[in-house]
């Protein structure tokens, strides 16, 4: 058995109606457990919904999405402290620095940036007070400014919360520095599945077998051989198969390293 260590369960493109489907489809694909992320505010009570509905199947961790900086309402960290008093969160994020997509209207790139900044370390600050670790996020249009940047913030917390690069795309010099310095994680999707993602692939086949997590980030990213169709937490299996191969084990050997390395980070026998 595997785990979904990120998917977005209260997207739109999920039907929340077929919540049961979902997760029997899961269960049926040898995914036994998935961790939802909140990434707005306006969707932390649906992933709660989902953990509430499926205890010990689904659970949650809840943070503001970069992207979304501008829009984060006031006292959004209290009000986080407060649900994680409520629910047992399994990490804060998804959050993290986009530097992929333009600003919002009326702001200019740098005010912007600096406030994905600010915001990841209220992140940071939370996730160290609530004794959690965290999901980043990272993408950049050209170079790695925003690696670089969130690595800088999180190496202020070294020692007291271990973030996950989730997505992983990065090539092994960085993934080296998340495991030296910061004694992190890195999660990978589908898209090392791509044919055009020769160099994600063989990242996955090397990094150290305690350092590596599997995820769906669904909706989003379907592997091959479904890539193009709307994915699902049931899809892992094929990012996995993958991956196996590419690290020269069996599918059994890498589900339990990988879920080893879940229910660590993120506290599962706890939650």
């Amino acid at each position: 058995m595997i785990i979904d260590t990120h998917c977005h369960l209260a997207s739109s493109q999920f039907d929340q109606s077929r919540r049961e489907t979902y997760v029997q489809h899961a269960l049926q694909a040898n995914t036994d457990r998935m961790i939802t992320l909140g990434a707005r505010p306006d969707d932390w009570e649906m992933n709660i919904a989902w953990a509430r509905q499926f205890p010990g199947v689904v659970f949650c961790a809840l943070g503001i999405h970069p992207d979304d900086a501008h829009e984060a309402p006031e006292g959004w960290t209290d009000r986080l402290f407060q649900i994680a008093q409520d629910i047992p969160l399994a990490a804060i994020g998804e959050t993290g620095l986009d530097y992929f997509h333009v600003p919002p209207p009326g702001w200019e790139q740098e005010n912007f940036r600096r406030l994905q900044q600010n915001m990841l370390e209220q992140h940071f600050d939370l996730a160290a007070r609530l004794g959690l670790n965290i999901v980043l996020h990272t993408r950049d249009r050209k170079g790695s400014a925003s690696f670089e940047d969130a690595l800088a913030i999180a190496r202020n917390y070294a020692g007291r919360v271990r973030p996950v690069f989730h997505c992983f795309i990065g090539n092994a010099a960085q993934a080296t520095r998340i495991f030296d310095e910061l004694d992190g994680m890195v999660s990978f999707t589908g898209v090392a599945t791509f044919k055009n993602a020769s160099a994600v692939a063989e990242t996955a086949s090397w990094c150290p077998e305690n350092h590596i997590m599997l995820e769906t980030d669904s909706p989003y990213l379907s592997p091959e051989p479904l890539r193009g169709r709307m994915n699902e937490p049931a899809h892992l299996i094929h990012t996995a198969r993958f991956i196996a191969a590419a690290r020269g084990m069996n599918l059994e050997d890498l589900a339990h390293v990988t879920t080893r390395n879940a229910e660590t980070f993120y506290n599962l026998g706890k939650v």
